[in-house]
């Protein structure tokens, strides 16, 4: 097992640019990429790199699409479908996590 989560450490972050309120860009890396079962929506998890607050969890869910070698990335804005994407994020999370239980 800790050959493996040594792998998975080594590979490159996917690293995304954001454009703030102001059009500055900021890097966020990609945590997690999934679909909903169900659904033709991919989402993804990512997370500020240049926090100033290093204590800060802080991650952020879009629903995204792909065209090519763009990426669109859409505000949830929806209660119900945060309520979906936040419901997987949380399963697939705990699917992670269920090895390290023994620890």
């Amino acid at each position: 097992m800790a050959n493996d989560r040594n792998r998975m450490e080594e590979e490159e972050p996917e690293i995304i640019y954001i454009p703030d309120d102001e059009g500055n860009e900021e890097e966020f890396e990609v945590i997690m990429k999934f679909e909903v079962d169900g659904s033709d929506s991919k989402y993804m998890m990512v997370v500020p790199l240049d926090s100033e607050d290093d204590d800060s969890d802080e991650v952020y869910a879009f629903r995204y699409e792909e065209d090519g070698d763009d990426l669109k990335l859409y505000m949830i804005e929806d209660d119900e479908e945060w309520e979906i994407v936040e419901e997987t994020f949380n399963t697939l999370v705990a699917e992670l996590d269920g090895g390290n239980e023994h620890e």
